[in-house]
């Protein structure tokens, strides 16, 4: 017991690639100089406790306190593409806390991931588009990156990335459209729907309900439903909603119900069955399923020989008038008094 005895083996969890941090409010001053180092491994490191540091709020206000932005958008130029990687790492976990969103906004920081849309390497392109769909669900994100001419180039990209990136990008795509009006406009000149029709048959899953996701926000604005109905996409969402995907379906519903607003849209989609698959939706206990199905329908409901087809189905209308959900309530009350008007 008097002994001492001293171990040879490093302390668990221990990162030997991390920089060792200064004590107190020495330690994000020491890291921000570091990030300039020209020795490689310094940089590396750095970025390692950075990327550590930034988790807690209070750390992520340090950094950008002592300057450690304008470092790490030097450090997206850097010719290492580990430190590119490591870099957009370090902006994605920042975008986690308001603090750091705003910073990002306010150093033009966007500007500079813009430019790595194009990186060779997957991880590092995969960081910048975890980067830009949080940025996206926010009006002022949208805003700067409508401004740089970030929708069609993210248009492009689409068909181009890999599966994982794919997804991030029509997330981003859809946040745009929905929050901003330009960034709607700037897709439809980019031709999003015909990219987007293609990819609503893809066999990845997630892919499917980013697509049908972005595709109801390209379906509100007039433009958009006169779009979705020259490029034929109704026949393809009346097969999604029997997809096994109870968001697909919500989002293909929903899609329709905004589309079957004109006259165009009302016939592509009865000409294509919607009305069945569509009744039986209403039967479904998901709430956004359901709605969307009921909105449908009394979108549909306003052409005669569909509304004669109706007639037959409102007893399976008037349950829903129990719902719960007093969103189910008011929608079965709509389509229930549009199906029983008479002239």
């Amino acid at each position: 017991m008097a002994g001492t005895r001293i171990s040879e083996q490093l302390p668990p969890l221990i990162d030997r690639n991390q920089s060792p941090l200064a004590f107190g409010q020495r330690a994000l001053p020491r890291l921000a100089a570091e990030l300039q180092n020209p020795e490689l491994t310094v940089r590396q490191g750095a970025l390692a406790a950075l990327r550590d540091l930034i988790h807690d709020p209070e750390r992520a206000y340090e950094t950008i306190y002592h300057g450690c932005l304008e470092r790490l958008k030097v450090l997206l130029k850097d010719e290492d593409s580990s430190i590119r990687t490591a870099t957009t790492e370090v902006l994605y976990l920042l975008t986690a806390h308001s603090v750091g969103r705003e910073a990002i906004l306010r150093e033009d920081v966007v500007g500079c991931l813009s430019e790595l849309l194009d990186e060779p390497v997957d991880a590092c392109r995969r960081n910048t588009h975890q980067v830009l769909k949080m940025m996206s669900g926010f009006p002022a994100g949208v805003a700067c990156m409508v401004s740089l001419g970030l929708v069609p180039r993210l248009v492009m990209k689409v068909a181009a990335e890999t599966e994982d990136i794919r997804e991030l990008v029509l997330s981003t795509l859809g946040s745009c459209m929905r929050v901003d009006t330009q960034a709607a406009q700037a897709a439809l000149a980019s031709d999003v729907v015909t990219v987007l029709r293609e990819q609503l048959t893809h066999s990845s899953t997630n892919i499917r309900r980013e697509a049908t996701a972005a595709m109801i926000a390209i379906s509100v604005p007039p433009q958009g439903k006169v779009k979705v109905c020259e490029e034929e996409v109704l026949p393809v969402l009346v097969q999604l909603l029997s997809d096994e995907d109870l968001e697909i379906k919500a989002n293909a519903a929903g899609t329709i119900m905004n589309t079957a607003v004109i006259t165009k849209g009302k016939f592509q989609s009865l000409q294509a069955g919607a009305l069945a698959p569509l009744l039986h939706l209403v039967e479904c206990e998901d709430r956004a399923v359901c709605a969307n199905a009921l909105r449908a329908l009394t979108c549909l409901a306003e052409v005669p020989r569909a509304r004669e087809q109706l007639l037959q189905h409102l007893p399976l209308l008037q349950t829903r008038l129990n719902h719960p959900e007093p969103i189910i309530q008011r929608a079965s009350a709509t389509a229930i008094q549009v199906i029983s008007w008479t002239p």
